[in-house]
């Protein structure tokens, strides 16, 4: 696509960074920049959240009608872009990116009417409940069941790799409601009220020793049948739709590109120390390969708004960029730790202080590349997104 601005674009850009100037507060651009997790912590997402939603700027993805913004591909992929490289907090996803979409297509009216608002404005804060502790890839063997009892689905099972679980006010879940036909002919799709009763959660903690993940069991959990999306034994179509905006409606490369520009800044005060890694011939190359990478994937990004501007699915293509985002994330983390050396050997989080400073960028190196482990696998592992795209291209 024509990556050339126009002029109301360029006046678009425009006024993006005026609002970023006067909105994006040093503590919000601090909270984001020490987050070493898939997240921010919800204080931070959800208060700035609240200052895109007083913009009407929280939606992207969504019809004007329910609050979207109503803007191009090419205005998403700006206003994208400058907020990463602004430092503004990410938008907790759940939600905005993933359920919303879903309840949009799929969901009752009476969905629509309540839960849209309330994601729109953050007042509920959402988790989901896909992986289970033998159906993480393969999700169409999950067994936590739901079975009909009157007006009530009694829910019993678990899930697990839950992220932010312990925080959320709602799930929106897959369960099983019959075992006959193929296994996904047997899957609903829930939204589940995480103050129900019957609900417990346990904390899995990570390698770099946080708290973002959870197992979540579910003990006779009664969930209202007009929580059901779309049809009974249907939530299999409403899994696909939403895995399409996991894997692919998110805009990485902006944000890949402030992780590059964080761990510059890391070298930039390991120079006033007296050290510079990028001295050495070899690390300034691996620097290269990593920023040229970059570049390419960005514009394997900017192909797909491309599709979006066209009014195209994803299909393959959101398995693509999934693929390309999780390595990317993973090479610009493994930089970090080889150009730092015994420097990344430090420790310490936005969890462990209320007034983190710069002096503390290079204390998430590693636990950033610790965590990073794991964004080939959630979502859909790489080796499932190799087979769906070989699928998809006939090979």
């Amino acid at each position: 696509m024509d990556i050339d601005l126009t002029d109301d674009e360029l006046a678009f850009r425009r006024e993006v960074q005026v609002f970023l100037r006067e909105n994006l507060t040093e503590s919000l651009r601090m909270g984001q920049r020490m987050t070493t997790g898939v997240y921010p912590p919800p204080e931070i997402s959800r208060a700035w959240q609240r200052k895109l939603a007083e913009r009407g700027w929280v939606a992207a993805l969504w019809p004007e009608e329910y609050g979207g913004t109503g803007w191009t591909p090419v205005q998403r992929f700006i206003f994208e872009s400058e907020c990463a490289l602004a430092g503004a907090p990410l938008v907790h996803p759940m939600g905005v990116r993933l359920i919303g979409p879903v309840l949009i297509r799929f969901g009752s009216p009476e969905q629509k009417a309540r839960y849209l608002p309330r994601i729109l404005s953050g007042e509920d804060y959402w988790c989901q409940g896909y992986s289970e502790p033998n159906a993480g890839s393969d999700l169409t063997s999950l067994r936590t069941a739901a079975v009909l009892d009157g007006d009530d689905y009694i829910v019993n099972g678990s899930k697990i790799w839950t992220t932010h679980a312990h925080h959320a006010t709602m799930m929106f879940m897959l369960v099983r409601t019959s075992g006959e036909g193929k296994p996904r002919e047997g899957i609903s799709f829930l939204l589940v009220d995480m103050k129900s009763p019957g609900i417990s959660i346990r904390p899995i903690i990570s390698l770099s020793g946080e708290h973002e993940l959870n197992q979540v069991f579910f003990d006779d959990v009664r969930v209202p049948k007009e929580n059901l999306v779309g049809e009974e034994n249907g939530g299999w179509a409403c899994a696909q739709y939403l895995l399409e905006f996991e894997r692919g409606a998110g805009l990485f490369s902006a944000r890949l590109r402030s992780s590059l520009n964080r761990l510059f800044s890391v070298l930039d005060e390991l120079v006033d120390e007296g050290f510079d890694p990028l001295a050495d011939p070899l690390n300034a190359a691996r620097f290269a390969e990593v920023a040229i990478e970059l570049d390419t994937f960005e514009m394997l990004e900017l192909r797909t708004l491309g599709m979006f501007r066209m009014g195209d699915r994803l299909g393959a293509m959101s398995s693509m960029l999934k693929l390309r985002a999780s390595r990317m994330k993973q090479a610009v983390s493994q930089l970090g730790v080889v150009l730092l050396g015994s420097y990344a050997v430090r420790w310490r989080s936005l969890a462990d202080t209320n007034e983190p400073d710069d002096a503390d960028l290079k204390a998430t190196v590693l636990p950033e590349y610790l965590n990073s482990r794991a964004v080939t696998i959630f979502g859909g592992a790489s080796e499932v997104q190799l087979g769906l795209i070989a699928r998809n291209i006939g090979l």
